[in-house]
């Protein structure tokens, strides 16, 4: 129970990584709101647990930001733990044909969504004196692939981002990390790799030293630490869940 009566947001927290860190969250006994662009999918998963509670959120919105925070705030009083885990890629492609609307879309979901949660968000925690963010970034931005050029440098912006806001909200007692996953059995894994097939697999699983993807597990399991008070002298770490494959 290493987040009891911690309150928790996670974004694109109803499938994939998102769900594992929701799951995780639960068990070491915080209440997790579990925000997702997707509706159904965000009641299906909060209606698997008592403390989990559903929010529609397009995370690149800041109306729509700012009404979750408030919802949040309305409902528990404080916020004590934001999850930065929504994310999109474009396709693989030559990075002169990705288009400017997914080039857009992806810089959207996964940096200007971390700028509006932390400007909705950061000054309840600075009242506060306390408060834990997680990035969720990955391998991409550390260790680049061909071809994923604009996804990799979203997540390299990430990392970043996730640095500097731990230097400047170190002072208020408010501490930044990131989660640098390789790919996992995500709705995402067919979007990074092309297509899935067993050969596209082999070759891709051939790149990790421990020889498989990420796990949703994988990622609770580390989220819930560097979150709960036992990391509470690490801020500004780009933590790698990847088995290897940045070494």
């Amino acid at each position: 129970m290493r987040l009891a009566n911690k309150t928790a947001i996670v974004t694109g927290g109803a499938q994939g990584f998102g769900a594992g860190i929701v799951d995780k969250f639960l068990a070491e006994g915080a209440r997790v709101i579990v925000a997702d662009i997707n509706t159904d999918a965000a009641q299906r998963k909060a209606a698997e647990h008592e403390h989990a509670a559903p929010c529609t959120v397009d995370v690149a919105n800041s109306d729509s930001v700012q009404a979750m925070i408030d919802g949040a705030l309305a409902q528990w009083g404080h916020i004590d733990i934001l999850v930065n885990n929504a994310g999109v890629t474009h396709l693989p492609a030559p990075m002169e044909t990705v288009t400017e609307d997914d080039f857009d879309r992806v810089f959207s979901v996964n940096c200007k969504s971390i700028y509006l949660l932390a400007r909705a968000l950061v000054p309840h925690m600075k009242a506060r004196a306390s408060g834990a963010i997680l990035n969720v970034s990955s391998t991409a931005g550390l260790s680049p692939r061909p071809n994923l050029n604009w996804y990799n440098a979203s997540k390299g912006w990430v990392n970043t981002a996730t640095r500097t806001m731990a230097v400047e909200l170190a002072p208020f007692g408010i501490r930044v990390n990131a989660l640098n996953p390789v790919a996992g059995e995500t709705p995402l894994l067919k979007s990074f790799m092309g297509e899935d097939t067993p050969e596209m697999r082999a070759k891709f699983l051939a790149t990790i030293p421990l020889g498989r993807f990420s796990q949703p597990e994988d990622m609770g399991n580390a989220a819930a630490f560097l979150c709960s008070d036992e990391a509470s002298m690490i801020t500004g770490t780009l933590m790698e869940v990847d088995g290897g494959r940045c070494i």
